[in-house]
């Protein structure tokens, strides 16, 4: 069937070119200006009109989830091999750390993740549910081994590596804010292990 009979056409060759240059702009501005940066002056700078920015990308989270469809390949990639990992635990915490470095891609990321929990209409919630899904998978791995508590779930993990990037950009925190944060977090999910120093 010809696209003629289909009634669709490819993309033209100058629209596809202005949305990867926009795409290859949006990574350099939002990593020096985080992810409020202003969308107008983004258009400016990849030398098109907003007017096409917002064709391609007719909200910032679109533009965010674009942005983030690379990274997610590659936690996907992460995700693969933490699944032939023998140690539920081991599988869980590397997945939670892997959470961790893609929810820091963008100073302010964390806030619109978190927002797209509850807006369906988000085009980050999809993500956001595909990781969730992910974290109950290691996680139930995790219990049935009797390694992590029978009440966590995946969400509340999920937010917590939200908390945690979060916490590492705060006024208040410092270098060791972050990690004192995601051991506060572990002692909560999993249960201790024979040889396990009692916390003081």
């Amino acid at each position: 069937m010809t696209e003629a009979e289909t009634g669709t056409r490819r993309p033209r060759t100058d629209a596809r070119r202005n949305r990867t240059r926009i795409l290859e702009v949006a990574e350099e501005f939002f990593a020096e200006a985080g992810i409020t940066g202003s969308l107008d002056a983004l258009a400016k700078r990849a030398g098109v009109g907003a007017g096409t920015l917002y064709r391609h990308f007719p909200n910032r989270d679109a533009l965010l989830a674009a942005l983030l469809l690379a990274r997610n390949e590659e936690l996907e990639v992460r995700r693969e091999a933490l699944r032939q990992e023998t140690d539920s635990v081991a599988a869980l915490e590397q997945w939670l750390e892997a959470l961790g470095e893609w929810v820091t891609a963008f100073d302010g990321l964390p806030e619109p993740l978190r927002a797209a929990l509850s807006q369906e209409s988000s085009p980050l919630a999809i993500t956001c549910q595909g990781f969730i899904t992910t974290t109950d998978e290691f996680l139930a791995a995790a219990q049935r081994a009797g390694s992590a508590r029978p009440w966590v779930r995946g969400r509340d993990l999920f937010l917590a590596a939200l908390a945690t990037a979060w916490v590492r950009g705060a006024a208040m925190s410092d270098e060791a804010s972050a990690q004192a944060l995601r051991d506060m977090v572990r002692s909560g999910w999993a249960t201790p292990r024979p040889g396990d120093t009692p916390a003081t």
